[in-house]
């Protein structure tokens, strides 16, 4: 029987919190004990009530988490050549976490965007649609855009409107795109970000897959996790101050519990496109079970990668490539290790490693 009084053992697992059970891989939901409180109050006091939050929100769309494996496939070609990519932008209303949905601002209903993948020296004919139910208009800045805004005052569209511009990739490398409106920063919030891979004439390494995932706060004006309809809050973006900071736009979206979980073998090799979206907080991207391979910081693929490292720091704006191999099963809990944001706002996502046990590298139980 355990000696610790009941009052105190509650604190202690307060402490500890649901959202760090979750970072275990365990559930804690409701009272940690599973009982009443044993302390009563002294005396009744009446406290100044918060207006109540709106109702939650018939959903537009059932998720608007990026599916992490849904990304075009690598080039296999020596010669530039030209495209044309079709955007589509567009506000819709889904659930960051279950029972509190939000407005958000997306490229084709996603989050991060769609990812844009072309080789340096291709040629791109950008049409950017912006949806006649949205009630603000909306852009794109390409930061692989050699031009005014990087394409943003080409391509502003007001509601049911389109427009067109056309550029080319001259330099390699991982780069955002986003939203670029005078309010920019609520847009990217809100989700309009994404991520442009321009590959360098010689190609990427082989993998055996590749992962895309993309991070960003949300300032809202409910507390993380209070059921209801939430909407932007100014104020707490202005202080830095956000309710949620997400994977791929919502709460532990990329795990077991919510869309699933993306795999690879034993023995296989990937790489992981991360993009941060921001708009204000970094990331500091880490695999929990592995460390990266390689790492090409700042989505500088024209340079040599990093190797071995624990945890890479990624500026709101910018992106990384890197990437591990599996020698061992379990899960890799992709983080950011200002490990408040995984355990209270949300920001956890989960790649399954599947195969033999290799007790030489890793044995739990001896």
């Amino acid at each position: 029987m355990s000696t610790i009084p009941t009052a105190t053992r509650r604190r202690v697992l307060e402490a500890l919190g649901a959202g760090t059970a979750v970072m275990a891989g365990c559930a804690a939901p409701g009272d940690p004990d599973g009982g009443q409180a044993t302390e009563q109050p002294t005396e009744q006091r009446t406290e100044p009530q918060e207006p109540a939050m709106n109702p939650a929100k018939s959903t537009d769309v059932d998720r608007v988490a990026a599916d992490p494996t849904d990304i075009p496939d690598p080039i296999d070609r020596s010669t530039p050549t030209s495209h044309t990519i079709e955007m589509t932008t567009s506000e819709v209303v889904a659930e960051v976490e279950p029972g509190v949905t939000y407005t958000y601002m997306t490229f084709d209903e996603q989050i991060p965007g769609p990812m844009i993948r072309v080789r340096q020296g291709d040629t791109v004919e950008l049409t950017v649609t912006n949806e006649s139910s949205s009630s603000m208009p909306h852009n794109v800045d390409l930061h692989a855009v050699r031009g005014t805004g990087g394409g943003a005052e080409a391509s502003m569209v007001a509601p049911g409107e389109s427009a067109t511009f056309k550029f080319k990739a001259t330099y390699p490398g991982a780069f955002i795109y986003h939203c670029a409106v005078p309010n920019l920063d609520m847009h990217i919030s809100s989700g309009m970000f994404g991520l442009i891979v321009v590959e360098p004439k010689e190609g990427l390494p082989e993998v055996d897959r590749e992962f895309y995932f993309g991070q960003n706060e949300l300032y809202t004006t409910g507390a993380a996790g209070e059921k209801g309809h939430h909407d932007f809050d100014m104020d707490a973006m202005a202080a830095e101050e956000p309710t949620y900071v997400l994977l791929n736009g919502e709460k532990y979206a990329i795990t077991p519990d919510r869309y699933g979980a993306p795999t690879l073998e034993v023995g296989e090799t990937a790489r992981v496109f991360f993009v941060t979206g921001g708009p204000n907080l970094d990331s500091s991207f880490h695999p929990i079970g592995n460390v990266w391979d390689k790492v090409w910081q700042q989505g500088a693929l024209a340079g040599p990668a990093n190797r071995f490292v624990q945890t890479t720091p990624v500026k709101p704006g910018s992106a990384a490539v890197a990437e591990f191999h599996a020698e061992v099963p379990g899960p890799i809990k992709l983080v950011d290790h200002a490990l408040s944001r995984v355990a209270r706002k949300g920001m956890l996502g989960i790649i399954n490693r599947e195969g033999p046990k290799n007790p030489e590298v890793f044995d739990p139980d001896p």
